[in-house]
């Protein structure tokens, strides 16, 4: 029986280990379990370290996800974040509200801001819980998506492509801002960093202008970073830009539900790890059936051979999907994803043997 870690490590060298490894990535669930509100949770170190230690008991996730929320790192730089009872906090009025902010921007210093600190702090206390164990996910925004954050996402393309040398200051300023908070975290004790990088997707550039600006941002940011980086494109397609992904440096790319496994496994086999595929949003309203059909059909397509880690599509997993999907999803997994898969192989004969006749 494999931990976390060497799970992982395996499926990451394009092995077969025990099992197909699991991400459950739960943030705001750990509010529940403590019976806090989703600020009260997210407003100290503590509660994330004692909330993620009850959720990786109770789920058996293969990694401990000490995210706390996306708005995190605008509000380094100063603005505002607004909480719901039941579901993530957002960011309220942009830092950047006029062109000529950008001139006078500097990156936080990620020692001194106390929204950051929180996170490192529950980084470290996690790693003094789980040692070597269990993989501890740090995340940053990419320097090219956190402007979407910073100044809105209209006024941001317009800044692409109407005023270069701005737009290059800017991504300035957040490359280096993105590299001491990547590092900042490895230091403080995670495994990994997952690059969030949602703009780069097809679904909302187009690729000729991704490989002219969020490609080669990914390549000079991640080099700098000091440990294994994933990146994610919250759950926008990928597959245009999988082989440019690959060639950033990332050791994993979060893959979207809108994209089939088996054609993105095939793409990258033996060069990245896939990790994804279910849906989030429609996974709030999964009955026991369904759980088992979709972790099914996930695993069939892309669980053989190593590089795939089963998880949700968008890099974290809504408030409002319940307990009993998460255990199912875990039963599920634990039923069917052990290798070798020769269920698989059994069924894909018995497929074929159907068509023949």
């Amino acid at each position: 029986m494999m931990t976390a870690m060497q799970r992982v490590l395996t499926t990451l060298s394009h092995r077969e280990a025990d099992r197909v490894p699991l991400f459950l990535l739960t943030t705001m669930h750990g509010a529940k379990e403590l019976g806090l509100t989703i600020e009260e949770y997210f407003s100290r170190a503590e509660p994330v370290i004692e909330g993620q230690m009850r959720l990786q008991h109770k789920y058996r996730s293969d990694c401990l996800y000490p995210f706390f929320y996306a708005p995190l790192e605008v509000e380094a730089f100063g603005a505002e974040t607004l909480y719901c009872e039941d579901g993530p906090p957002n960011s309220g009025m942009p830092v950047i509200r006029a062109l000529h902010d950008i001139t006078a921007l500097e990156p936080p210093i990620v020692s001194r801001t106390r929204c950051l600190f929180k996170v490192l702090e529950a980084i470290d206390g996690l790693k003094r819980r789980v040692g070597d164990t269990l993989p501890i996910i740090g995340v940053v925004m990419s320097p090219f998506s956190l402007p979407v954050m910073q100044m809105g996402f209209d006024r941001y393309i317009e800044l692409i492509y109407e005023n270069p040398a701005l737009f290059e200051r800017l991504m300035a300023v957040n490359e280096a801002f993105c590299v001491d908070w990547a590092n900042a975290q490895l230091a403080a004790g995670a495994t990994a960093i997952c690059y969030f990088d949602p703009l780069s997707s097809p679904t909302n550039i187009p690729r000729a202008l991704f490989l002219r600006t969020g490609h080669p941002i990914a390549r000079r940011t991640l080099a700098r970073i000091h440990g294994p980086t994933a990146t994610h494109l919250a759950s926008g397609r990928g597959q245009e830009v999988l082989a440019d992904l690959a060639e950033t440096g990332t050791s994993v790319v979060g893959v979207s539900a809108l994209e089939d496994l088996a054609t993105l496994k095939t793409a990258v086999a033996g060069r990245v790890t896939l990790l994804g595929n279910l849906n989030g949003v429609t996974m709030r309203h999964w009955n026991r059936e369904t759980c088992f059909q979709q972790v099914r059909e996930a695993l069939a397509k892309a669980g053989r051979g190593g590089g795939f880690i089963l998880s949700d599509n968008h890099g974290e997993i809504p408030f409002q999907v319940p307990d009993e999907v998460l255990l199912t999803i875990r039963e599920a997994v634990d039923q069917w994803g052990g290798h070798p898969m020769t269920w698989v192989e059994t069924e894909e004969k018995a497929t074929g043997a159907q068509e023949r006749s």
